[in-house]
């Protein structure tokens, strides 16, 4: 990689990492959540359940994503864990979001509610884990895990400035840049992968480029990516 590459990721990481740029963004509700945890108004778990069903919607248009987000919130009365643990959920074939329907999220919630009926965070959980434990996907492992790493991003880094911090048991340097078809073109076009595969291969690659530039917390490239996409208008 060149250095002017390397100087402009760089540069939009420490632009873009900044609540501005998100505030009509799925982390908005987490965020919201974390407020309450942090003023003893709510569970880790809330913020938790939250992160999961935002990260869950996260795809499509933004405005659509925080609509629906809100939607399910208010399903839940905003006290996530409370509305998980006590097994009544909306459970029909009409759509939250796109094509995730109310029974989807009805099995996300139940499998929650097996989850925290064991343990108080869901922490200590593996990206499998968490694909096939409570997203109810067949394991997969070369899966790109998108939203499973967005919303790990979320909860474990902790500069204070977008992401929660609240996951302190695990390390940033272990975090995966979360993958879609949008941050696959943008790292392809900047160089940063040549793989066609949007794969875990590939997501591990473009990771371990911004390891070299962001060391110990490679998912800080994420807002580079992202001020790509707005500073190219991609």
């Amino acid at each position: 990689m060149d250095s002017l590459t390397r100087n402009r990721l760089i540069s939009w990481a420490e632009k873009y990492n900044d609540p501005q740029y998100f505030r009509e963004d799925p982390i908005i509700f987490p965020t919201m959540m974390a407020g309450k945890f942090r003023q003893g108004q709510c569970s880790l778990a809330d913020v938790e359940i939250s992160a999961v069903i935002a990260a869950h919607l996260a795809w499509g248009r933004r405005s659509m994503i925080v609509r629906d987000c809100g939607r399910a919130m208010d399903e839940m009365g905003w006290k996530p864990y409370d509305y998980v643990m006590r097994g009544r959920y909306r459970d029909d074939d009409v759509s939250l979001h796109r094509t995730v329907k109310w029974s989807e999220f009805a099995a996300i919630c139940s499998r929650l509610r097996d989850i925290y009926s064991e343990t108080g965070s869901i922490e200590g959980m593996s990206t499998g884990e968490i694909r096939c434990r409570i997203y109810g996907r067949k394991e997969d492992p070369k899966a790109p895990d998108k939203k499973i790493n967005m919303m790990r991003r979320w909860m474990v880094r902790d500069d204070g400035k977008v992401d929660l911090g609240l996951w302190t048991a695990t390390g940033k340097d272990s975090l995966l840049i979360p993958l879609d078809v949008h941050v696959y073109e943008e790292a392809a076009a900047l160089g940063l992968t040549a793989r066609k595969q949007k794969d875990i291969v590939t997501v591990r690659e473009i990771t371990d480029v911004f390891r070299d530039i962001f060391p110990g917390d490679p998912c800080k490239g994420d807002f580079a990516l992202f001020g790509y996409g707005v500073d190219t208008g991609k």
